[in-house]
């Protein structure tokens, strides 16, 4: 199953314009944009993974400022901030999947 992540983005604005007049006139907590949020968490996960991967290439070539255990950690570090990115993505498409079969 093909998502089309760009359809999916202008399908979720349009259902937030359409709720935009039912949202309370004077919010206290600051609004946040949600592809902005999403794009700053995947940005996080890659340099993670990035930052992983570069440990463990100069612990390989035996560089002797990095550790293993730094190694370790860096690597469980950027395995569950992607895992904990596949299970938001995984429950966006559930949220999708079930908006998408209401009743009208």
């Amino acid at each position: 199953m093909d998502i089309n992540a760009s359809a999916l983005l202008s399908e979720m604005q349009a259902i937030k314009s359409e709720l935009q007049p039912l949202a309370p006139v004077n919010n206290l907590v600051p609004q946040q944009d949600f592809s902005a949020v999403l794009t700053k968490a995947v940005n996080n996960v890659n340099s993670l993974q990035q930052t992983t991967g570069d440990l463990r290439n100069r612990f390989e070539m035996g560089d002797e400022s990095v550790s293993l255990e730094s190694v370790m950690i860096a690597g469980q570090k950027s395995s569950i901030a992607f895992d904990a990115t596949v299970q938001v993505r995984n429950k966006v498409v559930d949220a999708y999947k079930t908006i998408m079969n209401m009743p009208v």
